[in-house]
């Protein structure tokens, strides 16, 4: 399914949007195919022949509404900004109109790989095991130096003043789980009295945060790091919660090591410090990889509520929902 119409309406569509941004001559489309993962948004994969030049491109279109209201141009100036400040993030090269029925940008693709299981397992990255830590560390780093007076990110979600990044994340999933979740379930319940019961006192600064920075999101190849993706999430808030989002449970994909799976703390902890990160404060970071699990709890309660409403027809979201099992268990073991 397209986001409107068959590949081939998707195909026309989209050449005449470039061919109208370029100003230039014929556009032609090839190589289109829908990628795999992603479930509040469509991901295409296509090369755009442009005059002599072809370029490889990614184009990212809303499937549904997502967890938050942050904008596709939000999350495009977001990208813009991250360059400027040396992120490797993708590269924004064209905005959508009304072409495909709703918000949709396109950026340059760059070759990798996303699955933590490749990661973990095959010999092709054995030396990326051994650096990646680090390199997630100095780059989280600069994306929390990314200003948050940015060109075009002045509308990022954020706590209102005086209200602290910890106390309006705790309230804000709460809500969700009240309206959302379609049974009872005991474990959140004492989740949430365990957290608001230990709130940490507000962060001494407030950064931008990416919001979902983890494997998964981590476009890689032998060398290491080469792009991280999905900026949807990001809002301003406690730098922290970047640094345990990284260490919860279902995003080590069965690895043995709290950071992704394959890396340690302590190091993960150095190498934000050493690239001129705020100082880390563990038991703060303890306190929101908690929170980090009871939020991936509620997320998967919310998009398996998109299937259950009949609003989406994805497998995919039905199957998330089984999974609040597991965040529920790792609950139990962490407050125990």
């Amino acid at each position: 399914m397209t986001p409107d119409g068959t590949p081939e309406e998707l195909t026309s569509r989209l050449e005449a949007f470039l061919e109208r941004s370029t100003g230039g001559p014929a556009v032609r489309i090839s190589d289109l195919r829908r990628l795999t993962g992603g479930a509040s948004r469509e991901t295409w994969s296509l090369d755009a022949a442009i005059g002599d030049e072809t370029l490889p491109l990614i184009l990212q279109h809303d499937a549904r509404a997502a967890l938050t209201p942050a904008s596709r141009l939000l999350e495009y100036r977001l990208l813009e900004a991250a360059r400027e400040a040396g992120v490797p993030a993708p590269e924004p090269m064209f905005f959508g109109d009304d072409s495909l029925g709703g918000e949709f940008f396109l950026v340059r693709r760059v070759d990798g790989e996303t699955l933590p299981r490749r990661l973990l397992r095959e010999d092709a990255y054995a030396h990326t095991r051994t650096v990646l830590t680090s390199q997630l560390g100095g780059i989280l780093a600069k994306i929390h130096a990314i200003p948050l007076t940015a060109p075009g990110i002045e509308t990022l979600p954020a706590p209102p003043a005086g209200e602290s990044p910890v106390a309006h994340e705790l309230a804000r999933y709460e809500q969700t789980f009240r309206t959302l979740a379609p049974e009872p379930h005991p474990a959140f319940e004492l989740a949430l009295r365990w957290l608001g019961a230990r709130l940490p006192p507000p962060a001494a600064r407030r950064t931008l945060v990416h919001g979902d920075y983890r494997m998964g999101n981590v476009l890689f190849d032998a060398s290491g790091v080469q792009l991280i993706l999905d900026w949807e999430l990001a809002h301003a808030g406690d730098p922290m919660e970047d640094l345990a989002w990284m260490s919860v449970r279902s995003w080590r994909f069965g690895g043995d090591k709290p950071v992704g799976g394959i890396g340690e703390r302590e190091e993960f902890f150095a190498a934000y410090e050493t690239a001129g990160g705020v100082q880390v404060d563990p038991e703060r970071v303890r306190f929101w990889e908690i929170f980090g699990n009871l939020r991936w709890g509620i997320i998967c309660i919310s998009q398996a509520r998109t299937y259950l409403d009949g609003r989406s027809d994805s497998v995919e979201l039905a199957s998330i929902g089984r999974r609040t099992a597991e965040t529920e268990w790792e609950l139990l073991s962490l407050i125990e």
